[in-house]
């Protein structure tokens, strides 16, 4: 994680990263003002504190009260060498804790990540350099190694070379890549999390059965969604690039709407209308892009080449970032490799979901087949020895397409977790299937998988999969491990050269009447997206028309501009709030496409809290009171959020009744809540204090940090894009 300092007043240090500051002094009696703890008390802080979470994951997995457990920490400091110190955990454990759960809590503070690392030793490299940013990869600790060649299956290049090629396109774009974490929970399994250091939204995982092999498939995950404009689906790209001369690609082009909201001719084909506009409800207004936002140049489409005649297809920027999330989009070593990698995902989540959806029994994997691949086997074995259950199934319905399945089995919690993976080579598709089971994941992570059912609803529901899309903790079905299986195993393969398997997968949607459309992005090196229609969605095709993100439209500018509305102007918004439909705990930032600091008051705001603050800002006290009631019963906000409402549920109440006064009450209320909260509680019912807690801020997005490095992070790749286009 990339820490940037700033040198405040005296000895005063502001340390940032992520959305958090930290700040920092030094005691008086070393000639600082004490008005902070110093660097090495927070260092002391840390192991404490990283021990006490340990306790905590380890209690809440197996629903211990932490109520009555106290932790403390003391350093015990050599008086000959002080730099030589014992750290001392204590740790009080209740008498109703079994011995078992002592020897646990105990086992778990010994896995602390600070107690680790220290007893580790972490090496310190001291330099200077010319410019912060400029070493982009400063944080990869795997180096390409030039002595070396390790080739694995599938991938037309060595591991070594990938993550040089890779690295050195990104340290192009001058992103700085750091790696937030890696995990090697058994053996022949690691994963990894990299994000961008200047714009922490920006990540990708990564996974595979060595570390390098994990962070080549981190890096091409990071560049795929670069290319693709993945980390900025939703998000409000800001008045510049809305107007620029492209806002995407530079070969996308705008069409204007026909009249009455038609859609325009020359966008999509016919093929494509059959399944988007099947019923004649779709409008040229559901597909104005989210990201500009900008009506006046209409909607802004993507070129695709129909792969059965080579034509050129235009597709809106909308219906895709709507409909398809990251399904088939890849990057590779070449573009043959990329389009193996598309359609490979493309299968493993349409066969997934119709083995979900239709509750279908695989077959098991023969133990001899199993036992080909001995580096798989051992990563199972580990898993099992752990305490979990693996079932190794064939998920090629009788051979028809490349998935295999792992599921693992949690008998302490009775939950289960179905793992899909997808190649021509039945080895690699078995090896992502694992690999994909534990990535990112710790043991405990496991706790938190859901428990198989006989409830058809609850397995078809269209949210169902799309939980399995984002991380496989959806629900899947009991007639799901039936020993009567629908389909035969398969010792299937669709392996060859990267072309053989290319043609061997678009060969399988030809064999299903589907049609596919490719788009290449080689800005980045080789990258590609794949759309297939009515069959490679994550989301209802519905959603373009009932619950589009462009919906982002109607408010983006009245709520960045709050504080600047008239009375009429806010009135309105919370009538078209209201008649939108919209559910009232849907949060701002997602709503309007804005990355609020989590936080923060923005961060955390809701439909249901604006319309309240706008009423109070109105002077409309019967509808605060009711909403302020509806937030008191269902609050995830801030402690002190939560008082602020509670306090104004009894002033609203006063406020209303004829029969009471508020001076009668505000001593003892302002020593319940304090002076801070009343004073601001009062302010909004009197109109001098408008939208508490909420800094003003506008469609120039200042003061939203967050965002704005978002931005930065998506003018790298715009500008890459328009000197690649000689713009």
């Amino acid at each position: 994680m990339e820490i940037k300092v700033n040198f405040l007043d005296n000895l005063r240090l502001e340390a940032k990263f992520d959305d958090f500051s930290v700040i920092a002094d030094q005691p008086i009696r070393y000639k600082g003002d004490g008005s902070a703890p110093s660097p090495f008390d927070y260092f002391l802080a840390s192991s404490a504190l990283c021990a006490a979470y340990f306790v905590k994951v380890y209690c809440v997995s197996r629903e211990i009260p932490t109520e009555g457990i106290r932790l403390s920490q003391n350093n015990i400091v050599d008086p000959e060498n002080r730099y030589n110190q014992q750290f001392k955990i204590q740790v009080e454990l209740p008498e109703s804790i079994s011995e078992k759960d002592r020897e646990g809590i105990l086992r778990s503070i010994d896995r602390c990540t600070v107690k680790k690392v220290v007893q580790t030793g972490p090496e310190f490299v001291i330099e200077t350099v010319e410019n912060l940013d400029e070493d982009a990869q400063a944080m990869l600790m795997v180096k390409p190694d030039g002595d070396h060649s390790t080739f694995i299956l599938g991938k037309d290049l060595p591991l070594e070379q990938t993550i040089a090629n890779m690295t050195a396109k990104l340290a192009e774009l001058g992103m700085k890549i750091e790696i937030s974490s890696w995990r090697n929970l058994v053996p022949n399994v690691w994963s990894l999390h990299i994000r961008d250091a200047a714009s922490p939204m920006c990540f990708t995982n990564g996974k595979g059965s060595t570390k390098e092999s994990a962070l080549c498939s981190a890096l091409g995950e990071f560049i795929e969604r670069l290319s693709c404009n993945f980390f900025y689906n939703d998000q409000y790209f800001g008045e510049e690039i809305a107007n620029a001369e492209f806002v995407h690609y530079p070969n996308e082009q705008w069409f204007k709407p026909g009249k009455r909201d038609a859609l325009p001719q020359g966008l999509l084909d016919e093929y494509c209308l059959s399944i988007y506009n099947a019923d004649g409800e779709l409008r040229a207004s559901h597909l104005i892009d989210t990201n500009s936002g900008n009506r006046e140049r209409g909607i802004c489409a993507i070129p695709y080449t129909r792969r059965s005649d080579g034509e050129t297809v235009y597709f809106p920027s909308n219906l895709i970032e709507n409909l398809f999330l990251s399904n088939g989009m890849s990057a590779g070593n070449n573009l043959a490799e990329a389009k193996v990698q598309c359609l490979s995902e493309i299968f493993e989540r349409a066969v997934k979901r119709q083995i979900i959806e239709e509750e279908l029994a695989l077959p098991d994997v023969p133990a001899e087949v199993l036992a080909k691949y001995p580096s798989i086997v051992a990563g199972i074995e580990a898993l099992e020895a752990q305490g979990f259950p693996v079932v190794v199934k064939d998920a090629s319905l009788g051979g028809q397409f490349p998935v295999m399945c792992v599921t693992l089995m949690n008998p302490r919690t009775g939950g289960v977790f179905a793992s899909f993976g997808a190649h021509p080579s039945l080895e690699v598709a078995l090896e992502r299937s694992l690999t994909e089971l534990l990535q990112g994941r710790s043991f405990e992570g496991l706790n938190d998988v859901q428990k198989p059912t006989f409830n058809s609803l609850a397995v078809q529901e269209p949210e169902n999969f799309v939980e399995h899309f984002i991380d496989s903790t959806g629900v899947i079905s009991w007639r799901f491990f039936s020993a009567k299986h629908d389909f035969e195993f398969v010792e299937w393969d669709f392996s060859g050269s990267n072309e053989e398997e290319s043609a061997a997968l678009f060969g399988i949607l030809d064999d299903l009447g589907l049609e596919a459309y490719v788009a290449e992005f080689t800005a980045l090196g080789s990258a590609c997206r794949i759309l297939v229609p009515g069959y490679s969605e994550v989301y209802p095709v519905s959603d373009l028309i009932w619950d589009n993100t462009n919906k982002a439209l109607a408010f983006r500018e009245d709520i960045l501009n709050l504080h600047r509305l008239s009375d009429d102007e806010l009135a309105d918004l919370i009538e078209r709030l209201e008649d939108s439909q919209l559910d009232d705990y849907t949060d701002i930032k997602t709503l309007i496409g804005i990355e609020f600091d989590e936080n923060t008051d923005w961060g955390k705001l809701t439909i249901l809290e604006l319309k309240l603050l706008a009423f109070l800002a109105l002077g409309d006290l019967e509808p605060a009171l009711e909403l302020t009631e509806a937030f008191l019963q269902y609050n995830d906000n801030t402690v002190k959020r939560g008082l602020f409402y509670q306090a104004m549920q009894a002033v609203l109440e006063i406020s209303l009744d004829d029969e009471l006064e508020l001076a009668d009450y505000q001593h003892n209320l302002s020593r319940m809540f304090g002076e801070e909260i009343m004073n601001a509680v009062v302010g909004s019912v009197e109109g001098t204090v408008r939208f508490y807690g909420l800094t003003p801020t506008s469609m120039k997005l200042e003061g939203l940090d967050r965002h704005l490095r978002l931005i930065d992070s998506y003018k790298k790749l715009h500008a890459a894009r328009a000197k690649l286009a000689g713009l």
